[in-house]
């Protein structure tokens, strides 16, 4: 049996990072080296770079997330990147959609251990809460699924107007691209490649932005919100 890695100590950057909620943190990560390994949530080989790649390149998210939103963070997995957002984001409401029950069991631990209550787990796939979640102002996304597959998921569960900050790496560009036919079909109406956390993580982490008009998700999605809306209505006059 192979010795598990051992987590390195926070780096200076966390405690400025996430200031108040720094032991929360530390909490969170150890959490992620133990359990998150031992469940198969995070691969032994991410525990000595947990803090660089993981919590600190989520966290710094924030730099480009409005103030006082909604948040839908799409195939939330171990809580990358809607938990080290919570974290340094309490002005936000998070939820962590994730369809897979072990993932779920970990992040309501989690965030009941961390007393994070400004964050809801819910259990499902993107496409399959439409309708029952109210739709919120931005979705975020973590190495989730290609940029096109992506946005068929996390576009249709924005408000109007809302927005998509996908992490991504060196692919944002290309992927950005290739995705762009299908980002007009969902509504798209801007698109744009932010780097945020210059001075806290090397390099800056790369954000693919996509904000969508009064349609998120298009013609065809729209078609599907009106009849989950109507099913809702129906079911609460029963």
């Amino acid at each position: 049996m192979t010795e598990a890695a051992e987590l390195p100590p926070a780096p200076e950057q966390a405690r400025d990072v996430f200031g108040d909620r720094f032991s929360d943190a530390v909490r969170y990560a150890e959490l992620l080296a133990e359990a998150g390994v031992q469940r198969g949530l995070i691969g032994p080989r991410e525990v000595p770079r947990l803090w660089e790649r993981h919590l600190l390149n989520c966290a710094v998210l924030s730099e480009v997330v409005p103030e006082g939103v909604t948040v839908c963070d799409v195939g939330s997995g171990a809580g990358l990147p809607g938990i080290p957002l919570a974290l340094v984001r309490e002005d936000l409401k998070i939820t962590l959609l994730e369809p897979l029950l072990r993932r779920t069991n970990f992040l309501t631990e989690v965030v009941e251990l961390l007393g994070l209550d400004h964050v809801t787990v819910v259990r499902g796939r993107a496409e399959e809460v439409m309708g029952k979640v109210t739709p919120v102002h931005v979705v975020t996304a973590r190495a989730v699924a290609p940029l096109d597959r992506l946005a068929t998921w996390g576009i249709p569960l924005l408000r109007p107007y809302g927005e998509m900050l996908a992490l991504k790496g060196d692919t944002a560009e290309e992927e950005l691209k290739s995705a762009a036919t299908a980002l007009t079909k969902l509504g798209a109406v801007e698109t744009s490649i932010l780097h945020v956390g210059e001075g806290v993580v090397d390099p800056p982490s790369t954000v693919v932005r996509v904000e969508v008009g009064e349609s998120p998700g298009g013609v065809r999605f729209a078609a599907k919100r009106a009849k989950a809306a109507r099913t809702g209505r129906t079911r609460r006059r029963r």
